[in-house]
C-alpha cells in the first residue's frame, strides 16, 4: 500500500507539472490578447488611413479630369465666338438675361455671341448642306441657396445657357415653316418638332446697322420681350469651390497680345452683393477688342467626400482644390 500510495502521489504531481508546462496562465492570456488587440487596431488604423488617402486621391483625380473636360468644352465654344462681352458689357445687358430660378444664386462669367454650326439642314440638290446661325451663350457660376431636394452638390457648379437664331429657308427648300412672331420662312423640323429650327423663345438678333460703335451696339442689345425664355440652364460641371473669404484672389495677368490693353475682369463688381459674385473659383479676364478671354476654374475635391457647404479652401490642403486655366481667341469678328 505504501508503494502504491507513493506511485499515485508522484503521478498526480507529474500530471500537474505537465499541465503547467503545456498551458497558459490567465495573466499570460490577457497580455497576449492585449498585444494582439493593439497590433490589430494599429493595422486597422493604418488600413483606414490608406483607404481615406486613396479616396481623397481618387476625388482629386476626378475633379482634375472634370475641370479639364469643362475647360475643353468652353474652349471649343469660345473658338466660335465673334464677340465677347467685357465687364461693362455684361453690366449693360444683364437685365436682358434670364432671371435666376427660385433658390439659385448665380452670376454670369462668360457672355458671348458665336456662330453656331447646324449640320445637314439646307436642301442642296439631292443632298443637304450646313447652315450657320448666331447664338448668345452665357456661362454661369451658380449655387443652390436652398439645397433640399437638389440633385447637385451643396457647393458651386458651372452652368451653360444658350439661345440661337432660326435657320431661314432657301427658295429650293421643299419643307418650310412659319415661326410665330418672326417674319420669313424657316426650315421645318421633324414631324414631332416642326419648329425645331425656329429662333429660340426670347431671341433677338443684334443690329450692326445702328448708329454708334460696335461696343455701343452690342451693349444695347435687347431681347424679344414678347415671349418668355424657355431654354433651361444646363450644368456643365459640379463641385466647384465656393470659398469666399480665404480663397486666392481674382487676378488678371498682363495682356501678351498688346501690353497696353488692360484685361476686363468678369464678373463685374456690380455682382459683389451676391455670394457667387464674391467667389474666385470661376472667373474670366476678357480682351474685347481681340475677342480673347482667359478662364480660371478651381474645384473642390474634398466636397465629393463630405457633401456639405463648409469645406473651404486652405493653403495646407490646396492640392485638393485643383485649378486650371486657359486662354482662347475667337476665330470670328464683327465689323461695323
Amino acid at each position: 500500500m505504501n508503494i502504491l500510495t507513493f506511485i499515485i502521489t508522484n503521478k498526480i504531481k507529474y500530471s500537474k507539472v505537465m499541465q503547467t508546462e503545456k498551458g497558459f496562465t490567465v495573466i499570460e492570456l490577457l497580455v497576449g490578447f492585449s498585444m494582439a488587440f493593439i497590433i490589430i487596431i494599429s493595422l486597422l488604423g493604418f488600413m483606414i488611413n490608406v483607404i481615406e488617402i486613396d479616396r481623397k486621391e481618387q476625388a482629386k483625380a476626378t475633379s482634375e479630369q472634370e475641370i479639364q473636360a469643362a475647360l475643353d468644352y468652353i474652349y471649343r465654344d469660345l473658338k466660335q465666338a465673334v464677340y465677347i462681352y467685357d465687364a461693362n458689357g455684361i453690366d449693360a445687358i444683364k437685365n436682358q438675361l434670364p432671371d435666376p430660378p427660385r433658390g439659385i444664386d448665380r452670376v454670369p462669367i462668360l457672355v458671348f455671341w458665336q456662330r453656331e454650326l447646324i449640320t445637314d439642314v439646307l436642301s442642296l440638290g439631292t443632298g443637304k448642306d450646313d447652315a450657320f446661325v448666331y447664338s448668345l451663350v452665357v456661362y454661369y457660376l451658380m449655387r443652390d441657396t436652398t439645397v433640399s431636394g437638389s440633385n447637385w452638390s451643396k457647393i458651386a457648379r458651372i452652368g451653360k445657357w444658350q439661345i440661337r437664331d432660326g435657320v431661314l429657308a432657301h427658295n429650293n427648300d421643299a419643307t418650310t415653316f412659319i415661326c410665330p412672331r418672326y417674319p420669313g420662312k424657316y426650315i421645318k423640323g421633324s414631324s414631332s418638332s416642326p419648329n425645331e429650327y425656329c429662333p429660340s423663345n426670347g431671341f433677338a438678333p443684334f443690329n450692326l446697322h445702328q448708329q454708334g460703335t460696335l461696343e455701343q451696339i452690342m451693349n444695347s442689345w435687347k431681347r424679344d420681350d414678347t415671349v418668355a425664355y424657355t431654354v433651361n440652364t444646363l450644368v456643365l460641371v459640379d463641385y466647384i469651390d465656393n470659398t469666399i473669404n480665404n480663397a486666392p484672389p481674382k487676378i488678371c495677368p498682363p495682356n501678351s497680345i498688346n501690353p497696353t490693353i488692360t484685361w476686363s475682369q468678369v464678373p463685374p463688381a456690380s455682382f459683389n452683393d451676391t455670394d457667387t459674385g464674391k467667389m474666385t473659383s470661376f472667373y474670366a479676364c476678357v480682351d474685347r477688342l481681340h475677342t480673347t478671354a482667359q478662364i480660371f476654374i478651381r474645384g473642390n475635391a474634398l466636397a465629393r467626400l463630405k457633401n456639405h457647404a463648409n469645406i473651404n479652401y486652405s493653403t495646407n490642403q490646396k492640392t485638393y482644390f485643383p485649378t486650371a486655366s486657359m486662354k482662347v481667341q475667337g476665330r470670328g469678328n464683327l465689323f461695323k
